[in-house]
This record gives C-alpha cells, sequence and structure tokens, in this order.
C-alpha cells in the first residue's frame, strides 16, 4: 500500500533511516531472533484492506513455521496514524507485554476509529525460550464510509427507465445505462477514494481507465435491509485538470427476474462519491447528482444473470469516459435521497474476481458455422471471445454442461434460463468480447455467426473463472485416479457456487442461496478455501432476512413465496456460525448470530406440541430410490422424524454456544430442553430394539439420530445394527440424499466402521461418487445420475451438474484419508490419525490452518507404513500411527524413544498414539 501523504524523495529518506534503525536494534539486541510474525490479518483474514467495515477489529498472526518456534508465550501490539510511529510512538494503541499464546482474533482496544481512518500496526511475539522476535512487517487498514450520514452522494438513473423484451432472447430486461460526468482538478493530489455501490451492477472508468478489477459488484444482499459499498484507489486514474468518470449500470440481482420473484417493481441506480485529498491537506468530493448525463445507447444493451448479454459494437462511443467526449446528447439523470432504513455498509467479504483462465480441449464443428468448444472442464464464469466476423454480423454464443448424444449442446437443464450472449460487430476483421454483467455455468460454448470462410482455432475461445476471490487452502493427493477426481469435481463445485453467494447452482433459472445446500458444505468448504469472511457475510444477509417470529427463509437474499422456513435447511442459522467457530476460532461469528439462533429455537418452540414440531421440510431431497407417493424429489424418511431431529440439533447448537459466551443459565435452559426433545424422540420414533417406528427405514432415519446424539448409550448400541442393516440390503451402497449423505461417513466413523465407509466411497455402481465420475463428471452434480453413457439425461428433471451438496464427502477425505482433524477450536489442539483402506496404497494432504501448515502424507511399502507430518507453531498434536503395536516405532528413522518433542501416550492394537510438538516428523511402522 503506497503512503500518499509524503513526498517520494521524504519517503526514501524516511525508509533508509528506518533500515539503518532496525540493523542496529537487531546488533544490539542479544535475545532478539530474527523469525518475525507472518500473514498479519485483521478480523476475517483482510491483508491491508482499504474500505474496511470494522472499526473494532480484531488482529490474527502466524509464528514463523522452522525448528526455532515451537509456541508464542507473550505478544505486543502496536497501532499509530503513520508508519513513522512505529513501533515506539504509537499514537492508537499499545497493548504493551501479553503474556498469552493467542494468536487468533485479538480485539483491538486503542482509540475509537471513525470512517476513512487508517491504521498501521506491527506486532513482537516471545517464544517459548522467552526470546523476542523481531517486529512484523508493518501491516494496515483503512476504513470505509461507515454511516449512511458519511454519503453526501446521491442515487441517481435516466429519468424514466423500463424493462423491455430483448429481442433475441425475447425476455424483459432492463437497457444497460451508461452514466459520466466531468471535473477538476485543481492542486497536485496526495490521495484519491472512490466510493461507489449501485442498486445493480456496475462498472466505472475515470479517464478512459477501469477502476479495479472487480465483476458483478457490488454483489447481492437483502437489498431492503443492507447494500454493500466498495472503495477503490483512485489516485493513478486521476491527473490535474479537468477528469471524466463514467459508470455502466445494469440490473443483475436487484433488478432481473430471479426464480419466485420473478420481475421486481424496481430500477437500476447507482451512486458514487469520490474524494481527492490535495498536498496542501484540503479535499474535494465529486459526487453523483443531477449534474451528471445518461444514456441507454451504449454497446452493452441488455444485461441479465440468467438470460445472458447483448453487446452491439456498433453502439460503441469512444472514449465515453474521458474529458474529450461531447455529451450534449445525453440526458440528464434524476437524483434521490439515500434512505435512511437501508444500510450502506462497506462489502465484507472479498469481491468476486477472474481468477482463472481455461483454454479448450478439443473444437468440434457439428454444422457449417456451428462451432462447440470443450472446455475440459465444468466451469463458471464468462469466455473471452476473439474471431473474425463480418460487418453487422451478430456472434451468438451459447453455453451447456454437457452434449447431448449426438454432439450438440444440451440446455433443457437450464430450464427458463436463456443463459446466451450475442456480440453484433460493426466492421469485418477480428473482434474481442468479454461478458461484463452476467455470468454462465458451462463446459462447452458453442460459436455462431462468424466469419465462415476462417478456420476455428482454440485461441477463439478462453475460459475466465470467476468466483468471490478467496485463496484455496488445501492440497490432496492419492494413489487412486478416481479418487483424486472427485477431489478435483469437490473444489470446483465448490468455486462455482461461491459467487458472491452460496448457491445451490450456477447455470439454470434457480442460482439462489439455498440454506440447505450452505449448510451441508460448509465444513468441507473451510478446508478448500479461505471463506471464513465468504461465510460472514453471507450470515448477515441471512439476519437481515429472519422474521421477527424468528422464521429463516430457505433461500438467502430472499426471494419471497409462501414458504418461510423449512427444517434442516433454516437450521443454517445454528449450523454454519457453530461450524465458523470450530474452524476458525473466531468467537464473535457466535457473538453475532447467537440471538439470531435464539430466536430460531422459538420459532420451533412456537410450532411445537410436546416437543413434536409441525413445519414444512425439503425432507432428504433427492434420495435415491425414492418411492416418495407425490415427488420423487422428497425422500421416503419421515418428516416428522427429520423435523425434531434438526429442532433437537439446533437447540444443542443454540447451548453450546452459550456456553461460549459465558451465558451458563441460558445455556442451561437449552440443555434441559434438549433432554426433553430427545426423550420424546426416542419414545415418539424407536423401540426399545432401537428400531425405527415412525415412516420407512431408511438409512437417513438413523444417522440422524446417531449424528445429532440423540439417542441414550443403550439405545445406541441397540439402532447400530439396525442401520447396518439398512446398509447391507443395499450391497453397502448409500441411499441417502441432502440430509443424510454427509452424515454417512460421519456416522460410520464414529462406530468404528471405516472400512465399511471404505466400500461404500469406492463404488462404481450407482449411487455412488465414482458413478457420476465414471459417466464424466468433472464438478459435483445435483442426482447422483444425472446422466449415463448408457441412458443419458434422468428423467426426472433437476439435472444439476454444478452442485456443491455431495462434496461434503470431502470433509472425511481431509479428516479420515489424509488424517487432518481439529480437536479444538481453529486448530489449537489437530489430530493426525490417517486410516489406510480400499485401494489406497498412499494419500497426502496440506491444510493452511488458521496456525500454518497442517501436513499428513503416508504411504504403504511392502508391510510398513510410512507416515510424514508437519505440526505448525503455538499448536500441539495427537497422532495415531497405524501399525503393528506388538512391535517397534520408528521416528525421524531410528528407533522410538520419549523425548521432549515426541512422547508415547498409549497404544491400540492397530495403532500407537503419540503427542508431539511443533515440527517435522517421520514415522516408520510395520503394518
Amino acid at each position: 500500500m503506497h503512503i500518499l501523504t509524503r513526498n517520494k524523495l521524504t519517503f526514501v529518506v524516511f525508509g533508509i533511516l528506518f533500515l539503518v534503525s532496525c540493523s542496529s536494534n537487531q546488533n544490539t539486541t542479544t535475545t532478539t531472533n530474527n523469525n518475525a510474525p507472518q500473514d498479519l490479518i485483521v478480523s476475517e483474514g483482510f491483508k491491508n484492506p482499504i474500505g474496511f467495515y470494522d472499526a473494532t477489529p480484531s488482529f490474527s498472526w502466524k509464528l514463523p513455521q522452522n525448528k526455532n518456534v515451537k509456541k508464542q508465550t507473550a505478544y505486543s501490539i502496536v497501532g499509530a496514524s503513520n508508519p513513522e510511529l512505529l513501533p515506539d510512538n504509537a499514537d492508537l494503541w499499545e497493548s504493551g507485554k501479553i503474556e498469552s499464546d493467542q494468536t487468533l482474533f485479538v480485539k483491538y482496544k486503542g482509540k475509537k476509529l471513525s470512517s476513512r481512518q487508517k491504521v498501521y500496526w506491527q506486532l513482537k511475539f516471545w517464544d517459548q525460550d522467552k526470546k523476542t522476535s523481531d517486529w512484523s512487517e508493518v501491516a494496515n487498514f483503512e476504513l470505509g464510509l461507515l454511516n449512511n450520514s458519511d454519503w453526501k452522494a446521491k442515487w441517481i438513473s435516466l429519468p424514466k427507465v423500463d424493462k423491455e423484451k430483448a429481442p433475441k432472447t425475447n425476455k424483459k430486461s432492463y437497457k444497460v445505462q451508461y452514466l459520466r460526468k466531468d471535473f477538476t482538478i485543481d492542486s497536485k493530489i496526495a490521495s484519491a477514494r472512490l466510493y461507489i455501490t449501485a442498486k445493480g451492477l456496475f462498472e466505472a472508468e475515470i479517464n478512459g481507465k477501469k477502476v479495479g478489477d472487480d465483476v458483478m459488484a457490488p454483489g447481492w444482499t437483502p437489498y431492503n435491509k443492507r447494500i454493500e459499498t466498495l472503495t477503490y484507489d483512485a489516485l493513478d486514474h486521476l491527473q490535474k485538470g479537468t477528469n471524466a468518470i463514467g459508470i455502466a449500470l445494469a440490473e443483475g440481482w436487484y433488478g432481473g427476474r430471479l426464480m419466485l420473484r420473478g420481475y421486481p417493481k424496481v430500477s437500476p441506480k447507482v451512486m458514487c462519491q469520490l474524494e481527492v485529498k490535495y498536498t496542501n491537506g484540503e479535499v474535494q468530493t465529486f459526487i453523483t447528482d443531477e449534474s451528471w448525463t445518461a444514456t441507454q445507447d451504449g454497446p452493452i444493451v441488455y444485461a441479465g444473470i440468467y438470460d445472458g448479454e447483448q453487446y452491439d459494437a456498433r453502439k460503441e462511443q469512444k472514449a465515453w469516459s474521458t474529458k474529450t467526449f461531447n455529451d450534449t446528447s445525453w440526458q440528464k439523470v434524476i437524483a434521490e435521497d439515500i434512505d435512511a432504513t437501508i444500510k450502506l455498509t462497506p462489502k465484507r467479504h472479498n469481491t468476486v474476481k477472474s481468477v482463472q483462465e481455461l483454454v479448450p480441449i478439443s473444437i468440434t464443428e457439428i454444422d457449417k458455422g456451428v462451432v462447440i468448444f470443450d472446455m475440459g472442464q465444468n466451469m463458471v464464469g464468462v469466455p473471452r471471445i476473439k474471431v473474425p466476423m463480418h460487418k453487422e454480423g451478430t456472434l451468438k454464443i451459447r453455453f451447456a454442461e454437457m452434449l447431448q448424444q449426438d454432439g450438440r449442446m444440451y440446455t433443457k437443464n437450464y430450464r427458463g434460463a436463456v443463459s446466451t450472449d450475442y456480440y453484433t460487430a460493426k466492421e469485418d476483421g477480428q473482434i474481442a468480447y468479454q461478458p461484463t454483467f452476467t455470468f454462465h455455468g458451462f463446459r462447452y460454448v458453442e460459436l455462431s455467426g462468424f466469419d465462415v470462410s476462417a478456420t476455428p482455432d482454440k485461441s477463439w475461445v478462453t475460459g475466465i473463472v470467476q468466483h468471490s476471490d478467496y485463496k484455496l487452502n488445501l492440497e490432496f493427493s492419492s494413489s487412486h485416479k478416481k479418487l483424486n477426481q472427485l477431489q478435483s469435481n469437490i473444489i470446483w463445485g465448490l468455486r462455482g457456487n461461491t459467487l458472491d453467494i452460496p448457491t445451490d447452482c450456477p447455470q439454470r433459472d434457480e442460482r439462489a442461496g439455498w440454506t440447505g445446500d450452505a449448510q451441508v458444505i460448509a465444513p468441507t468448504s473451510f478446508f478448500i478455501g479461505d471463506v471464513h469472511s465468504f461465510w460472514m457475510s453471507w450470515l448477515e444477509s441471512l439476519r437481515n432476512d429472519q422474521d421477527e417470529d424468528g422464521a429463516v427463509p430457505v433461500m438467502v437474499p430472499s426471494l419471497g413465496g409462501r414458504l418461510k422456513a423449512g427444517a434442516g435447511w433454516s437450521d443454517v442459522i445454528t449450523i454454519v456460525p457453530w461450524e465458523t467457530y470450530l474452524r476458525t476460532g473466531d468467537v464473535g461469528v457466535l457473538e453475532e448470530n447467537y440471538t439470531s439462533m435464539k430466536k430460531w429455537v422459538g420459532f420451533y418452540q412456537s410450532k411445537a406440541k410436546n416437543h413434536i414440531v409441525k413445519m414444512f421440510t425439503h425432507g432428504d431431497w433427492l434420495q435415491p430410490y425414492s418411492t416418495h407417493e407425490r415427488d420423487e424429489r422428497f425422500g421416503v424418511t419421515s418428516n416428522k422424524l427429520i423435523i425434531t431431529a434438526y429442532y433437537a440439533r439446533s437447540v444443542y447448537l443454540t447451548s453450546q454456544t452459550a456456553k461460549v459466551l459465558g451465558y451458563q443459565a441460558e445455556a442451561k435452559q437449552y440443555e434441559l430442553l434438549f433432554d426433553a426433545i430427545c426423550d420424546v424422540f426416542q419414545e415418539q420414533f424407536f423401540d426399545t430394539q432401537g428400531r425405527i417406528i415412525e415412516g420407512p427405514e431408511t438409512q437417513t432415519a438413523y444417522l440422524l439420530p446417531l449424528a445429532f446424539d440423540l439417542l441414550d448409550q443403550e439405545l445406541v448400541q441397540k439402532a447400530v445394527p439396525h442401520l447396518l442393516e439398512q446398509i447391507k440390503l443395499t450391497d453397502n451402497h448409500l441411499r441417502t440424499g441432502f440430509l443424510g449423505t454427509p452424515l454417512l461417513p460421519l456416522v460410520l466413523d464414529k462406530i468404528g466402521e471405516t472400512d465399511l465407509m471404505y466400500e461404500i466411497l469406492f463404488k462404481e455402481t450407482y449411487p455412488s461418487w465414482f458413478y457420476s465420475i465414471n459417466q464424466g463428471a468433472t464438478t459435483m452434480w445435483e442426482r447422483w445420475n444425472s446422466y449415463t453413457i448408457k441412458d443419458g439425461f434422468n428423467k426426472g428433471g433437476m439435472n444439476s451438474f454444478n452442485h456443491y451438496a455431495y462434496g461434503a464427502i470431502g470433509r472425511w477425505m481431509y479428516e479420515r484419508i489424509a488424517g487432518i482433524k481439529s480437536t479444538k477450536v481453529g486448530f489449537k489442539e489437530i489430530e493426525i490419525a490417517p486410516i489406510p483402506g480400499g485401494p489406497l496404497t498412499s494419500a497426502a494432504a496440506t491444510y493452511n490452518s488458521p496456525y500454518g501448515k497442517v501436513s499428513s502424507s503416508w504411504k504403504l511399502v511392502g508391510k510398513q507404513f510410512h507416515l510424514e507430518i508437519k505440526v505448525p507453531p503455538n499448536t500441539t498434536a495427537q497422532v495415531l500411527v497405524p501399525g503393528n503395536t506388538q512391535e517397534g516405532i520408528e521416528v525421524n528413522g531410528v528407533e522410538f524413544e520419549d523425548n521432549s518433542d515426541v512422547k508415547l501416550l498409549s497404544k491400540t492394537k492397530e495403532a500407537f498414539v503419540l503427542k508431539v510438538t511443533p515440527g517435522a516428523y517421520s514415522f516408520k511402522t510395520n503394518y
């Protein structure tokens, strides 16, 4: 981040003096090692953010991962308004030396912060030997506009904009608006910030140059409650004298048609505030107001979430966002004041960005002038097109996840989503085009309307992968090709369904924030990516949309409809906060959501009679071989059992949250309620022999109470054989839908049936994870058999080929196959306990935990088991090494003896149980 308030010469001199000072300090401080804290972040993972949302942030860091540092015994944090004041003259906060091993979510306790304020901070720590580290690098964060009152700008748009039928799709859409304004910079600039948001989607330019690299901004929230704002550093875009700013505005999620909601009675608007600080200290502010001009006669004519974009190059207005442009033919805009009831708040998770590019693996010409490009991977984003065209010709760009058996595009599963882009050329020659205000879920791209005299080439299409910008946290591999493909499918399924919100699917006329899908995938998602802020932001939307009576919509942001809530879906309000806390160590997520958790439990109670709740549920959605009398998509597990089980689960998680937050009396009340529900559950749904008596016996009917601990120990012992019987009746295949599938591996693990879970996982026949892979899947599918090579597409519909729910198996793969599991919140204590099984001869995973990288890599060599691990500093790990415990174990190449780093805790029949300190270790046993 540039320091903008000083001239270059002063900055260079200061930098030299600072380095000399550091060097001098290092030479004279004998107790200091050269290992400084690393990966400094604020709140939910933000590194040096501008436009930050949190005026009471927390700080986190990692210790250097080397042999010298085992743990932290103390730390000191300093914060200042200017980096020159650090570390010795901090004017905002000096924590002093804090005796603590805490490195996560240390709360800021300095002077009160306000909008626009920039804070520089750094820290040092003391290690296990009480030695002081070097000071860290200087990190910073800059607050955005935190209050509606900080905005002087107004919402602007053309005076009259109406939906009209787009000629090529026959779907209603708002024409894209182009809005602009000239302004004058009077003096030399020190810094500049563009604060901007839209009711719809925007893309801004200053002096002909795009501002930022975000797409589909600002994102999707409950717009009647909260609209996110973004902040950009605009310094490099500005010049002294006359400047121009231009904004393209599309309907997006705000004004476009969405399932259930249809066409809303709102129209797109945009608002921005450019604040320029001069070197003399003065600040000049430029805002959206009545002085702007606008037109709908621009090149992006129509753009919709479901239906695609229509671009007409003949309408391009050259240099429209520069000072030389003549806008006398444009209209004056209308301006509206900010609504005080709708909160304007800086975006609290990373924006959507273009994160990867894919090139086609093949090209097929199915008709003269109609060519299909296979990207080799089902992906989400847009294509970048470079094709030769004739003047006034129109290129048609279609998308599909699958091909029909005759090689043509299969688009039936897109349902009402047209999902087609059009480009009209203004002249002969090669055109370059990439859609701006839409996105697609696809593997195949079909082009027609290009110059047919040209020979199609792979360079014509590039797949631009887009999703909320988070880092991937996990690497996983094994000796089994299909298991590795499953891992790839899980990752691509998550990436495709985290485009600003967690969606069910990214391709058809849905793409909604289904809460059931979200709660199912959340635990696995934390392994795969740095999704902490992603979930925190969406949970805020969930709280925005929760009814006063506690009901939680089955889709967030809510799309309306008659359905208020649904068991197994709406329980997301208790499940995702708890999972977020467990995997990050962030108590803040519980603090933010506890009231909503209680309200949701209260809604259950309002619908309960003797602890049995009457409520809607989608049930064990898309259970294989469902014999549901009305709709085969609903599983046959008793709805009453499912609803009561989730009622109990939400009560339990709320009690646990109350304990963490120190509300002991409330925790006790919820514990008693949980016990009462469990008593009724056992009496209502089980006989004395542990067999289900309510509805058909299904795998899910047994999995729910066993996973949620709803049965007393005696009944557990009786119920387990009935679960195993249900599995045996299916030749050890799963028979579970959305709710049962993520619980299957957890329950089998709990009851010691790991070998059975391996058998189920490695099944090749329907229904199984490998079955869809055998049919060509490159992402997770909505159904286990959405398509088969033999029979084609499932006749029952619901054939999304990018649905992440069944990717929940990833958690078990990482915790049990690779063997990396957190046993204390945030991976403060780790269990590394790989369990070989099935046809595997090796597996390995590296996970970037909140404390640093954890790795586990094992292989079978003859009759020996080899395990290599890494444990990050400031944690401890318990390691279970499989092997013949009647014989010895080698540690780091020598016969094991207890030492300060490795201690033998116990032996089971099948494994050595050791406790290790941070570091790298290798183990070898006879297996």
